[in-house]
């Protein structure tokens, strides 16, 4: 036989324990029972008053003012000497030992380190007949995996960072590269992949 539902109607009617569930009333005290122990330690009487300190009005300090008589000749020495620093501030970051190293390398030992290159592969590189020596020793650089990332960083930050790594980068492309810099035409530290990546994102 099906349960049937009971009727709510025939709850509210009741009174007494019969009744439904009774609500909560907050307005009456809690009842709760304390022990005197308890009550001492709350009453007002035993809470003292903690007097705060009233703000005084600060005392006004009278300083005597002295006269500093400055004669014009101290003023000018002090120019002078402030001029003699300023160029002194200036002056050109010092060179590290590679680069001095790189700058002595001349074009014939650039060709005779490219031709060693040359020399491990068992063909020519025919897409790169019209590009000078610095150019393939620059893009050789590019593709040489064991330096690092060559995109999203210049040619020479790549080539220092190696450096610093220990993974003893050619010195040669220094050398290149401090050449190109001498020359009017820019990009020279914006490697060859990079170029090309950033065309594609233009293009597309």
């Amino acid at each position: 036989m099906p349960t049937t539902r009971r009727s709510t109607g025939a709850t509210r009617g009741r009174t007494g324990p019969t009744k439904g569930q009774s609500t909560i009333s907050f307005t009456n005290k809690v009842t709760k029972a304390v022990p005197k122990d308890v009550k001492s330690l709350v009453t007002p009487s035993n809470t003292t008053r903690i007097e705060v300190p009233q703000r005084m009005k600060p005392v006004e300090k009278k300083i005597e003012e002295e006269e500093v008589v400055v004669d014009k000749n101290e003023e000018e020495d002090d120019d002078e000497e402030d001029e003699e620093e300023q160029p002194l501030e200036a002056e050109i970051p010092e060179k590290s030992e590679a680069e001095i190293k790189a700058e002595t390398l001349t074009d014939s030992h650039i060709d005779k380190y490219w031709r060693g290159i040359e020399k491990e592969r068992k063909a020519p590189r025919v897409h790169q007949e019209g590009l000078s020596v610095n150019d393939k020793v620059l893009r050789y650089f590019d593709v040489s995996s064991q330096y690092g990332p060559c995109i999203g960083i210049d040619r020479t930050r790549r080539w220092e960072r190696a450096e610093r790594l220990g993974l003893n980068p050619p010195i040669e492309v220094l050398a290149v590269l401090l050449k190109e810099h001498k020359k009017p035409s820019g990009g020279v530290e914006t490697a060859q992949m990079d170029n090309i990546l950033n065309s594609i994102a233009i293009g597309s």
